[in-house]
């Protein structure tokens, strides 16, 4: 996901045009497949819109169901609406109190706002029932999609082409740490999926398409390392320090890995 510059052209799907009746629909982020997400309005009733375009490959069927899960536990935007045409599919939401934590003020604070993110993805794991949970996000299954896809390693993160070879990298994969906790993973547990208010504290969490059960160092994985790419260097041990746990170099190496290729 990237932020959007208010300068730039993104231009306006009819369909949410619609659906805006008349407010004018702000674009704040997109994402690797080319879909956009809308904000209208503004305050506490705002509401946000995303879009994915005919043959994006995104499911935003997927993640309204995980949302209204989700939502009996924790705090994740409500689903007001999903549908779509011949062009795409929308996902229509109200909005959460608080700002993403790659916002410019959050980001004022690094400190601050990454206690926040750890803290709050603890809460999140804590709050939602694994043994309830009808989505899976363990390795196995991502492993198979890793086989599938075998991405290029020249479009590997660089942090990773020293693995060398698709093969090298798929023999790691297949070969996953025992699990340490299995919890509801956030699936996207980036930095700017969560949400912090103005106290500085986690308010929520947005983009959930991929939630399912799987070992907690999955998100953790992710989460610490979009620490780097978000406020530099230096950042990864405080989540993890405010999260409550002890580094685990070999599950944090597998599970970066298996996002990665994946």
């Amino acid at each position: 996901m990237s932020a959007i510059a208010s300068e730039e052209n993104v231009v306006v799907p009819p369909a949410i045009a619609e659906l805006a009746g008349g407010v004018p629909p702000t674009p704040v982020w997109r994402n690797e497949l080319g879909g956009v997400t809308f904000r209208l309005g503004d305050g506490p009733d705002r509401r946000f819109v995303k879009w994915a375009p005919a043959g994006s490959g995104a499911d935003l069927d997927a993640e309204a169901e995980r949302l209204c899960w989700a939502g009996e536990f924790t705090a994740v935007p409500e689903v007001l609406g999903l549908g779509g045409d011949e062009t795409g599919r929308w996902l229509l939401t109200a909005g959460l109190p608080g700002r993403s934590a790659v916002d410019p003020e959050p980001r004022k604070t690094p400190a601050r706002t990454v206690r926040a993110i750890g803290e709050g993805l603890r809460a999140f794991h804590e709050a939602l029932p694994a043994a309830d949970c009808p989505y899976d996000w363990s390795a196995p299954g991502r492993i198979a999609r890793a086989v599938a896809l075998r991405r290029d390693p020249a479009d590997w993160h660089p942090d990773l082409r020293h693995h060398g070879t698709v093969d090298r990298a798929l023999a790691i994969l297949a070969d996953p740490p025992p699990v340490d906790v299995a919890v509801v993973c956030h699936g996207d547990a980036c930095a700017p999926n969560t949400l912090i208010g103005d106290d500085g504290r986690p308010s929520g969490h947005v983009d959930l398409g991929t939630l399912g059960v799987a070992d907690r160092w999955a998100d953790l994985a992710v989460a610490s390392w979009s620490t780097v790419w978000n406020y530099g260097p230096g950042w990864e041990r405080p989540l993890l320090e405010a999260y409550g746990v002890t580094p685990d170099d070999e599950r944090l190496a597998y599970y970066r890995l298996l996002w990665d290729l994946t």
